[in-house]
């Protein structure tokens, strides 16, 4: 992590409508930067009152400074290059070296001021999606502020005054500024930090991008026919796993900025949803899921006892939204015998092989691909090729995971007896019912079913 406090060197900012000096901007708190795609370690907040930091996937929560009594954080509005998973990277634009941009975990009541500097192309803003605050910090270009030019820098002030989990995204070109990964998480923690207490709390963005393969930058214009499905722009297998100690209470918040919604399911245990971007949901409200779905805009957070070890599925139950780098036209051949024509093509293309005529798996096979993609199917488990992407992730439950260690287990140790097995003996014979509806063969004759049919009485005279 490093610091960017002398770019402001010589440089004149904008605090609402007013210019701010030479002076004043080196008195800005520092922006740090981080670079690595890694899940970072959640910090004890060094001052101000107490919190249980949360954990963001593949992400970081963003330093502040203490000043006068008021928590001061400083955002950079930038282009970055995201690392979606090894093999691909994508031309972003975020926050501090990063898209999604960092967490801001605050606690409910603090005075706030966040600086955010507009290093882009052209100009931006910040909504502060769900939050209680004045109107005009709301962030809406042309509405409540003007834009953040190029070059200039806003501050945005106001006390947190609900907790909660919100997010943060632009409200200038946001079509093209959100679909190129402007966005970010925000964590209101409540005055109590024994109020919602859990063991372990996760929070990421789902993101959804379409980038051609060979190709860095997504297509801003696109609506429907996203190819790359993200959980905090990372796709399966570059998505860390969420590593818990068995008998944890766990909270998951899912904030979805996507263009569709998500229905985000969970192995191997219930959950109740305990959160909205509306605050927490009462306890008479609430019953057990193992499937919760997240449209545009919402924000979910689920909690449950970890108290099934193992490796669980976490994912997205949208088929499609669990591949990655998927190309939408091509034709579905299955039943297709190709064997006359795959004969012509193999004098003209030696190495040419039949595929999709048994399904869409490639049997372990490791086939080229385009440079800067992936793969659509991919990640290796102990017993071989998982075949997911996209929105899918891990949640590895272990007895002996230490309180506050995030660090992966690695795969888990099945005990004896527990894991399917190979049926080697004979095939059961087959069952054959008699029932109704059963259709007729050689030695099984139909049955008759007698139906009697009334005609209805109701309504007489009326159309």
């Amino acid at each position: 992590m490093s610091s960017r406090r002398d770019f402001f060197s010589g440089a004149a900012a904008l605090v609402g409508a007013g210019l701010v000096s030479r002076a004043g901007a080196a008195t800005l708190p520092e922006a740090p930067i981080m670079g690595s795609a890694a899940t970072q370690p959640p910090p004890a907040p060094p001052n101000g009152r107490p919190y249980n930091p949360v954990v963001t996937l593949n992400g970081w929560s963003l330093p502040w400074r203490m000043k006068d009594g008021v928590k001061e954080f400083h955002l950079i509005a930038e282009p970055v290059v995201r690392e979606i998973a090894p093999g691909m990277k994508a031309n972003l634009w975020g926050y501090n070296g990063q898209s999604p941009g960092p967490t801001i975990e605050v606690v409910e009541g603090d005075r706030v001021r966040i600086f955010v500097t507009n290093r882009l192309p052209e100009h931006t803003s910040i909504h502060w999606h769900g939050q209680r605050l004045p109107n005009g910090m709301d962030g809406i270009t042309g509405l409540t502020q003007p834009g953040i030019q190029p070059g200039k820098t806003f501050v945005y002030e106001f006390v947190a005054r609900r907790p909660g989990t919100f997010m943060y995204h632009p409200h200038a070109d946001e079509m093209v500024q959100m679909a190129m990964g402007m966005m970010g998480f925000w964590v209101t923690h409540p005055k109590n930090p024994a109020l919602h207490a859990v063991d372990r709390d996760f929070v990421f963005l789902l993101n959804a991008y379409d980038i051609e393969p060979g190709s860095y930058t997504p297509k801003v214009n696109e609506m429907t026919d996203f190819n790359l499905w993200t959980f905090n722009s990372r796709a399966f297998p570059g998505i860390d796993t969420m590593n818990v100690r068995q008998g944890d209470r766990v909270r998951i918040r899912a904030g979805n900025l996507t263009m569709t919604n998500h229905p985000i399911h969970l192995h191997g245990h219930e959950f109740e949803v305990t959160g909205t971007d509306g605050g927490w949901t009462r306890p008479e409200s609430r019953w057990p899921e193992v499937t919760t779905d997240i449209a545009v805009g919402q924000m979910r957070a689920i909690e449950f006892i970890a108290d099934a070890p193992g490796d669980w599925p976490f994912h997205c139950h949208k088929s499609h939204h669990t591949m990655n780098a998927m190309g939408h036209k091509v034709p579905t051949l299955i039943g297709v015998d190709q064997r006359g024509v795959a004969e012509k093509i193999a004098k003209l293309v030696p190495d040419y092989m039949v595929m999709g005529d048994k399904g869409g798996s490639m049997g372990g096979m490791d086939m080229p691909i385009p440079e800067n993609t992936l793969p659509m199917m991919g990640g290796q488990g102990p017993f071989g090729d998982i075949e997911m992407g996209g929105m899918f992730t891990l949640l590895k439950v272990r007895k002996d995971q230490k309180p506050g260690d995030y660090r992966d287990p690695g795969w888990y140790r099945h005990p004896p007896g527990t894991v399917a097995w190979e049926w080697t003996g004979e095939p059961p014979a087959a069952v054959r019912s008699n029932g109704p509806g059963a259709a007729a063969t050689p030695d099984r004759k139909p049955v008759e079913v007698e139906v009697t049919v009334r005609k209805p009485t109701g309504h007489q005279g009326h159309h």
